[in-house]
């Protein structure tokens, strides 16, 4: 059996490993730089705007979800954005990755949402399949970008006021 629940501060050593499972599959590891206690912070602190979803089968955690609220002008309206979804490979193809997603969208109708994204690499077929038969639509005309390390702190401190 499936169940969805809140992540709670007693997930954090789970969440961490599921962060470090993800990215030791899109093969950049040596990029997480977080650690249990910036996860604990960042997703309980007292100025936390994130969310967290654990998914269990059979009483036993296999995969969360992170998610944030934006907001689109355009629409005039709040929108979620899906930072990470996660469920151990072993687990994959029980309909997990499903149940995380309609939670989160339920989440986002719930909420009167307008819209529900995430990104995936480019290169990740499986996923973009599975993402695809559940009816989500490529953004091909966007490019994202980023920001990061000592180039933000570039831009960010160019002009920044304290």
């Amino acid at each position: 059996m499936i169940t969805i629940r809140p992540a709670t501060v007693e997930d954090v050593p789970t969440m961490m490993r599921f962060v470090v499972e993800l990215a030791r599959y899109e093969k950049a590891e040596h990029e997480v730089m977080a650690t249990e206690s910036d996860l604990r912070e960042g997703l309980f602190g007292a100025d936390s705007r994130v969310e967290a979803a654990i998914c269990e089968f059979e009483d036993e955690p296999i995969g969360h979800a992170v998610f944030f609220m934006n907001f689109s002008t355009w629409l005039g309206k709040y929108g979620i954005f899906l930072e990470e979804l996660y469920i151990t490979p072993e687990k994959r193809g029980i309909g997990a990755g499903k149940a995380l997603l309609e939670h989160v969208a339920g989440i986002a109708v719930s909420r009167g949402c307008g819209r529900f994204e995430w990104n995936v690499l480019d290169w990740n077929e499986t996923a973009i399949r599975f993402y695809e038969a559940l009816g989500a639509e490529a953004l091909s005309e966007w490019v994202g970008y980023r920001v990061a390390g000592p180039a933000l702190a570039r831009l960010g401190g160019a002009g920044a006021s304290p």
